[in-house]
């Protein structure tokens, strides 16, 4: 499990996140990634917040708690290697249900260096 301070909690994060960031996807995700450091009044610390989602259509709940267990093994991995200011919206795709961890780990790491690259980081 992450830490509290790792995670995002409101459906309006999500949103921000998701309206405002960048994103880039995979054959088993899409993520997306906003700085929050251009928002008065959203300094923090602690690093990075993750949140998953992880809809019905990649699998029964055993499946999707699974993919869950997986992607949340890869946002602690990647806790150290983003900077505090940063959301991250990890969404799994059906395809996903099949992916093993590793497989996981780089289309999340090959999709959050896409992001990057394009802008400028």
């Amino acid at each position: 499990m992450l830490p509290k301070e790792h995670r995002l909690s409101t459906p309006s994060d999500f949103s921000r996140t998701i309206r405002g960031g960048r994103r880039a996807g995979s054959k088993t995700v899409i993520v997306h990634l906003r700085h929050t450091e251009t928002e008065p009044g959203m300094a923090r610390s602690g690093g990075p917040r993750f949140g998953l989602i992880v809809s019905k259509a990649v699998g029964n709940a055993v499946v999707r708690h699974r993919v869950s267990r997986r992607l949340r093994h890869v946002c602690a991995g990647l806790a150290a290697g983003l900077g505090d200011d940063c959301d991250v919206v990890i969404r799994a795709l059906p395809r996903a249900a099949e992916a093993s961890g590793t497989e996981l780990d780089r289309d999340v790491r090959r999709a959050l260096g896409r992001i990057r690259d394009r802008s400028g980081d």
